[in-house]
């Protein structure tokens, strides 16, 4: 997996791997119920249907557990990765999804923005919302890990905080600034 997405260095040793990958699993395992949460989050939308809350969930935890050098820091750590996964995953299934679609890439699109966040209403509208939340990244990294966070794993304002060491109100002030931001590079994918 690419450095961005957290993964360190653990080692090359067997026997570090061996330790870590036990420390994955448990982790993983005491984390499922809040794994299962960030998936319904990720889901909320109808797209994708053949991508269930336990394919998102398990597709994520391959994608982990196959990622040799993935050492997370925390448990809140892990959990802003699987978030990211999760966005991967979603996005990967969309992208096969219209392959797979005859004239797919023609499809109606639309990303509505209410108050709490986005409306994802076809596998181009995951596509659109990624290739934004890139561009945001390169812009403001803190603000599209925000739209992630939120987003993709529904941490709520306090824990997002609590994870970036920043105050709710940056958090909320962030979040109000890169809708609107998506709102129009949305426009301009569409």
């Amino acid at each position: 997996m690419p450095e961005q997405t957290g993964i360190k260095d653990a080692g090359d040793h067997p026997a570090a791997l061996g330790t870590q990958r036990q420390a994955l699993d448990e982790l993983f395992s005491a984390a499922y119920e809040e794994l299962r949460r960030m998936a319904i989050a990720a889901k909320r939308s109808r797209v994708n249907p053949a991508v269930s809350t336990g394919t998102l969930i398990h597709a994520a935890w391959l994608k982990l557990a196959g990622a040799q050098r993935f050492a997370p820091e925390s448990r809140e750590h892990f959990m802003r990765i699987a978030a990211r996964t999760m966005r991967f995953v979603l996005t990967e299934a969309a992208r096969k999804t219209i392959a797979l679609k005859r004239g797919g890439e023609n499809a109606a699109f639309f990303v509505t923005m209410d108050a709490d966040g986005f409306e994802i209403s076809s596998d181009k509208d995951v596509l659109a919302l990624d290739d934004a939340l890139g561009e945001l990244e390169r812009l403001s990294p803190r603000q599209a890990r925000i739209v992630e966070e939120r987003f993709y794993g529904g941490f709520p304002e306090q824990e997002i905080a609590a994870m970036l060491e920043i105050s709710t109100e940056t958090v909320r002030r962030d979040w109000r600034s890169a809708k609107a931001w998506l709102a129009v590079a949305l426009r301009r994918h569409g």
